[in-house]
C-alpha cells in the first residue's frame, strides 16, 4: 500500500489558509517578512494574525510550518532570537531555515524545534541530506534543479529524512532561487524577501539604433557609455524610498544580443510591443509526476505560490489532492488535471528538472506576464439563500456565460441564465471587481468559487 504524501499550500492570509485545507492541503507554511522570503502580500505580518493561524490549523488537526529562511546579515543576527521568542511560543510545527549561521542559533535555544531546510539551501545530493540530519534537522525541501532519478536515489539513501520537493509553482533563473538582478537593478535583494522578478524585464546587451536600410545596429562604444552615465545620473534622481523604486531607465532602451559562442552575431530583440524575456522561466506544473513521486516515497510535496489569489490556493489544492489520492488508490493519471491547472494564470507550463533535458521548454521567450487559458476566475459566493447566491464579483461575466461552480464538495458547470442585482434588479451583466450580484445556485455550493470557462 502506498503512503499518500503531505500535500502544503502556501498561505498568506488566514482565507488562504482555510481554502488550502478545505480543497485538500495538509499543511501551509507561511513567513515572517523580516526574516523570510514571504515579505509581500503577507497578512501574517503580526504576531496575532501567525497566532491565529497557527491555533486555528491545529484545530483543524493541519500542520502549519513558520517561514524563516533569509541569509541574515549581521544586523538581523542582533534582533533574531529576541523576535523568534514569541513565536516559538506559537508552537509552529517547523521552521524553515536556510541560513547555516541562524539554524545553529535556533538548534542551540530550542533544541527541540523541528527545523525544515529550505530550497534556498541548495540541497541537491544526498551527502546535503545526511549532513543536515546530522545537524538535527527533521526535513530536507530538495532543490528544483534535482530530476525524478537524482530524487530517488536521495530517497533510497537516505531514508532516516524527511525529503519535501516542489511540484507547481514559479521557478526562477538562478539556482533555487539564489537570484542577484533584483538586488542589482533595483536594490531589492531576492534573498532578503523582495524580489522584483527582474528576470522577466526586458534585457538586451548592446545599445543599439535603427540604421538606413532599417536593421538595428549596434551604437559604438563611447556613446553607450555617454548614455549609460545619463541613465545612471536619472536613476540616481529618481530612485528614492527602498519600498518605492521605479524601473532602471536602462531595462526600457533598445538592445542587440550577443553569444558567448557567437562573437560578433549581434541578434536583434524585437518580440513585440511588451519585449522579450530572455530569462523568464514558465512555471512549474509536475502533476503529471506526481504517482513517480508517491512510489519513490517523497513526504511532502509543494505549492509554491508567495503572491498567489485564493482562487489559485483552492485550484491547485483540489487538483493536486485527486492526483495524490489517485496515485495512492493505483489509478491512472487523469488527463483532465492538465486541463483544470490550464484555468489559472500561467506563463506556460514546464515539468522543470524533473526529466533530462528539455531545454526549450523552461523558457518563455514571448511574454513576461500571465495567460488564462481554461477558464477565468470571476467572483467568491459568499452566501446562498432560496436559491439565490450572492457573489462578489471579481471578473467580468454575463448572462449566457457557462460558470465552473469550484466546491470541496466538488465542481459544477453550470450555464448562467439569469442573474439580479442585490436589490433583486434582473441585470446582465457584471462588470468586475467591487460589485456585487445574485446568480441561482444551488445552497449545497456555499462558499464556492466561480470561474468563467473561455
Amino acid at each position: 500500500m502506498l503512503r499518500a504524501p503531505e500535500l502544503l499550500l502556501p498561505a498568506g492570509s488566514l482565507d488562504k489558509m482555510h481554502a488550502a485545507f478545505d480543497f485538500g492541503a495538509d499543511a501551509v507554511y507561511a513567513g515572517q517578512p523580516r526574516y523570510s522570503l514571504r515579505a509581500r502580500n503577507n497578512e501574517f505580518s503580526t504576531h496575532e494574525a501567525l497566532a491565529a493561524g497557527i491555533a486555528q490549523a491545529h484545530a483543524r488537526g493541519k500542520n502549519f510550518f513558520v517561514a524563516s529562511n533569509i541569509f541574515a546579515h549581521n544586523a538581523k543576527l542582533k534582533t533574531y532570537l529576541r523576535d523568534m521568542e514569541p513565536v516559538i511560543a506559537m508552537k509552529p510545527d517547523a521552521l524553515i531555515m536556510a541560513d547555516p549561521g541562524l539554524i545553529m542559533m535556533v538548534r542551540d535555544k530550542w533544541p527541540d524545534m523541528p527545523v525544515h531546510l529550505s530550497v534556498q539551501a541548495n540541497a541537491v545530493n544526498w551527502a546535503d541530506v545526511k549532513f543536515w540530519h546530522r545537524m538535527g534537522l527533521t526535513r530536507v525541501i530538495l532543490s528544483r534543479e534535482l530530476s525524478l532519478d537524482e530524487i530517488e536515489e536521495i530517497r533510497q539513501t537516505c531514508p532516516e529524512m524527511e525529503l519535501e520537493v516542489f511540484v507547481h509553482g514559479a521557478l526562477c533563473i538562478a539556482y533555487s532561487g539564489r537570484c542577484l538582478l533584483s538586488g542589482y537593478f533595483n536594490h531589492r535583494d531576492a534573498n532578503q524577501g523582495t524580489c522584483t522578478n527582474s528576470c522577466r524585464w526586458d534585457y538586451k546587451t548592446v545599445e543599439a539604433a535603427e540604421d538606413a536600410s532599417g536593421d538595428l545596429a549596434r551604437i559604438p562604444v563611447e556613446t553607450v557609455q555617454l548614455n549609460y552615465q545619463q541613465a545612471l545620473e536619472e536613476a540616481n534622481q529618481s530612485f528614492s524610498a527602498l519600498g518605492d523604486m521605479p524601473r532602471h531607465p536602462l531595462a526600457d532602451r533598445p538592445y542587440l544580443l550577443e553569444e558567448a559562442g557567437r562573437p560578433g552575431q549581434m541578434m536583434p530583440i524585437l518580440e513585440d510591443e511588451h519585449g522579450t524575456y530572455i530569462m523568464n522561466s514558465k512555471d512549474l506544473r509536475a502533476v503529471e509526476h506526481i504517482e513517480r513521486l508517491v512510489k519513490i516515497g517523497v513526504d511532502s510535496l509543494k505549492i509554491e505560490g508567495r503572491t498567489k489569489s485564493l482562487y489559485y490556493v483552492a485550484r491547485t489544492a483540489q487538483v493536486y489532492r485527486r492526483a495524490i489520492d489517485d496515485a495512492v488508490a493505483g489509478k491512472p493519471f487523469n488527463m483532465d488535471l492538465l486541463g483544470e491547472l490550464q484555468g489559472l494564470a500561467n506563463r506556460g507550463y514546464t515539468d522543470g528538472f524533473y526529466q533530462r533535458h528539455h531545454t526549450q521548454d523552461h523558457q518563455n521567450y514571448m511574454n513576461g506576464f500571465s495567460e488564462l487559458h481554461r477558464s477565468h476566475y470571476v467572483g467568491d459566493v459568499q452566501s446562498v439563500t432560496d436559491g439565490w447566491a450572492e457573489v462578489d464579483v471579481k471578473n467580468r461575466f454575463a448572462v449566457g456565460d457557462r460558470l465552473e461552480v469550484i466546491h470541496p464538495r466538488g465542481n459544477q458547470v453550470v450555464a448562467l441564465e439569469q442573474m439580479q442585482a442585490i436589490d433583486g434588479t434582473p441585470i446582465t451583466v457584471a462588470p468586475g471587481s467591487g460589485h456585487r450580484v445574485r446568480i441561482a445556485l444551488d445552497a449545497q455550493y456555499d462558499k464556492a468559487l466561480l470561474a468563467r470557462l473561455l
